[in-house]
């Protein structure tokens, strides 16, 4: 057997034709401002994605880089006045921040209805409650290419390897609500591979190259990739892939995998944002 490469590249465009056709024909313009502390290389590619695509997509995007020393002060104070700010329907601050910053307290300081990554306190409780207004973009990436597949979730046995907030955790609770089984795993389970076995979907989220190995998959089994690990030179997941797509059914590349999707779903939210403030 030979895993379906699920090309993310290929699922986000439905997504972006369908954002591009709206903006064109929307009265206004959705507004994405980024927000990036200092030079992180990982972060600067990500955020140049993020922004060449909104702006291909005919959004308003405002980038404001901040030196690597920035006070917290002064970053709450960009925050608040994006949360003023009535031509930025949703923002972001790139993480990771530098240790000076308390990266929670930014995140709470962020208005729930511009929150398009997701994170504040608020969309996530959202989230418990079955509530999917401004969901984590990365989760619902997971997610979309999940059902990419065609392959029906209710009853399947689902394994979350990493329990994050911004990954894990999230995208957990979206496949309770498809009504599938699911297993969180982390750095204290015992026997991991006696959980992903069993797996029908295998979501690996942790941040540790090729942690999944061929002979811990379940034959058959969708499997999902958020990892970005650097090793010698070269981008890989969390997932050791050519061994993997062996005997898997379904497997995200990466890159080009929950990435592509990932920006996305960050575009929708911010879509989705403003159509919220309109309703306010």
């Amino acid at each position: 057997m030979t895993a379906k490469i699920i090309d993310g590249k290929e699922v986000a465009s439905k997504f972006l034709d369908d954002i591009k056709n709206k903006v064109k024909d929307a009265k206004e313009k959705p507004g994405l401002a980024i927000v990036i502390v200092g030079n992180n290389p990982a972060s600067e590619i990500y955020v140049g994605m993020k922004e060449k695509r909104a702006n291909n997509l005919g959004f308003y995007v405002e980038r404001h880089n901040l030196k690597e020393d920035v006070k917290q002060d002064d970053l709450l104070k960009l925050v608040d006045e994006l949360n003023q700010n009535k031509k930025i329907h949703g923002f972001i601050v790139q993480l990771p921040l530098p240790k000076q910053i308390n990266e929670q307290m930014i995140i709470d300081f962020i208005l729930p209805h511009k929150d398009v990554d997701g994170f504040t306190p608020v969309n996530l409780g959202n989230l418990v409650n079955d509530d999917n207004r401004l969901l984590p973009a990365t989760a619902r990436a997971c997610m979309e290419l999940i059902k990419s597949t065609g392959v029906k979730l209710e009853g399947k046995n689902a394994v979350v390897v990493g329990r994050s907030k911004i990954v894990g955790k999230p995208v957990s609770l979206l496949l309770l609500q498809e009504n599938a089984t699911v297993t969180i795993c982390h750095s204290r389970t015992k026997n991991l591979k006696e959980h992903t076995k069993n797996a029908d979907i295998l979501v690996a989220a942790v941040g540790k190259a090729d942690l999944i190995k061929k002979d811990m998959v379940k034959p058959g089994a969708i499997v999902i990739d958020v990892g970005i690990n650097r090793v010698a030179g070269k981008i890989v997941g969390d997932v050791d892939f050519d061994g993997i797509k062996e005997v898997a059914g379904h497997i995200t590349p990466v890159p080009g995998g929950v990435g592509p999707m990932t920006i996305a779903m960050l575009l929708e939210n911010t879509l989705k944002a403003m159509e919220m403030r309109k309703g306010f």
